[in-house]
This record gives C-alpha cells, sequence and structure tokens, in this order.
C-alpha cells in the first residue's frame, strides 16, 4: 500500500521523484487516491502528512536528480510500471 510522504529535504527523502507530463518519459504511472483502503502496490498513491504512517518518503525534484519519474494518471488502470527500475516495490 503506497502511502506516501513528501519530505521537505532531499535527505530525508527515500526515493528522490520527477513528475514529468509526457507518459513515455516516466517509468511509473501513478493514480492518486482519496484514501488509505484504495492505495495499493506502487502506482496507487495516498498522500499524507503522518511520517509515520508512510511507506516511501519523496522528495519532488527535477529530472536530473530524481530516481524514478511519475506521470500522474487519471485511471486505475493505467497506473503501473512503464519501465524497469531498481525502485519497484519500494513505494508500498
Amino acid at each position: 500500500m503506497a502511502r506516501i510522504y513528501q519530505a521537505a529535504t532531499m535527505g530525508e527523502a527515500h526515493i528522490r521523484v520527477a513528475i514529468v507530463t509526457d507518459r513515455g518519459r516516466a517509468d511509473l504511472l501513478v493514480h492518486r487516491v482519496a484514501s488509505y483502503g484504495m492505495a495499493h502496490g506502487d502506482a496507487r498513491w495516498y498522500i499524507t502528512r503522518d511520517k509515520q504512517s508512510a511507506t516511501a518518503w519523496v522528495y519532488f525534484t527535477s529530472p536530473g536528480f530524481a530516481q524514478v519519474s511519475i506521470c500522474f494518471v487519471d485511471s486505475y488502470g493505467e497506473a503501473g510500471w512503464q519501465k524497469p527500475n531498481p525502485h519497484k516495490g519500494r513505494f508500498g
């Protein structure tokens, strides 16, 4: 279950993430969900302000510094990994 906390600094983050608008450039397509229960795997993110309940702390940065590039999508069916990445399985 992907409960994501947005870290304030790059140093406290588990993973550095870049948001891209072109799906072809994204490693992971992410669908943002409204509750903990709907979060599932790496691709359905519930963004929380509670760092203790988060499964991953991410820092949003530019593509040059990112370990994973994501693109937000509108449906569950579109969400998922698009490219191989060593961080697969680290969000949920």
